[in-house]
């Protein structure tokens, strides 16, 4: 979302963001960017200090329900301090009139971080077998389905009992993927019918990126 009224800036903005397949809406009212975010997920803001009630929109923005608050903020207009930054909660700015270069690169973080946040939390679904084993001491195994897959955990069903009270060791394989996923994990929530959320805790490094890079796959062949 951009909300400015400075045309010619503007549409420099959406040939910039275009070209990094970015979508864009643009808004000249702050109060009217407010009303959309109550309706619509953006996944970030750049905003005009120069537009009248920019600094209002910026403290509004920051408390509004609706907006989490590490979606990437991004000021252009006169030079921010570091004071401003911290006060608006701006990761990224550039100055007017929009130097292509500079924009450039601080838009290409912008969505970086963007794209990171959401391959952090893309979930892949699946249908594999996976193995959960209660802690060292007890060989006993439940076998179940993955339901789906993150970087930070998975869904499994299982029909026969799991223990969702203590920590248990879990593995996987993969499509595509040499070796299994083999990680402890914890439930953070469960229900009557034996679906279970898990939680990664203890992976090693090596699995963790490998991971990361399978899941990525998953998100841009889709």
């Amino acid at each position: 979302m951009v909300v400015s009224r400075d045309w010619p800036e503007v549409s420099v903005l959406e040939c910039i963001l275009s070209s990094l397949q970015v979508g864009v809406t643009v808004h000249s009212e702050p109060q009217q960017a407010l009303t959309q975010l109550q309706r619509t997920k953006v996944d970030a803001v750049i905003v005009d200090s120069d537009l009248p009630g920019a600094s209002q929109f910026l403290r509004d923005l920051r408390r509004h329900p609706r907006y989490p608050q590490d979606t990437p903020v991004v000021m252009m207009g006169r030079p921010a301090s570091n004071r401003q930054m911290t006060e608006t909660g701006a990761l990224f700015s550039f100055d007017k009139p929009i130097s292509v270069e500079q924009a450039v690169k601080q838009l290409s973080a912008a969505r970086n971080l963007l794209m990171d946040g959401r391959l952090r939390y893309h979930r892949a679904g699946l249908d594999v077998r996976v193995s959960i084993r209660p802690p060292a001491g007890n060989n006993d195994r439940v076998e179940g389905d993955l339901i789906n897959l993150s970087q930070g955990g998975l869904q499994i069903h299982s029909d026969l009992p799991l223990d969702v009270h203590r920590p248990f060791k879990i593995s996987f394989a993969l499509p595509g993927m040499d070796g299994e996923v083999k990680s402890q994990g914890e439930a953070v929530w469960h229900d009557s019918v034996g679906n279970v959320g898990v939680r990664f805790v203890k992976m090693p490094r090596r699995t963790q990126n490998e991971l990361k890079l399978w899941l990525a796959r998953q998100y841009f062949a889709g």
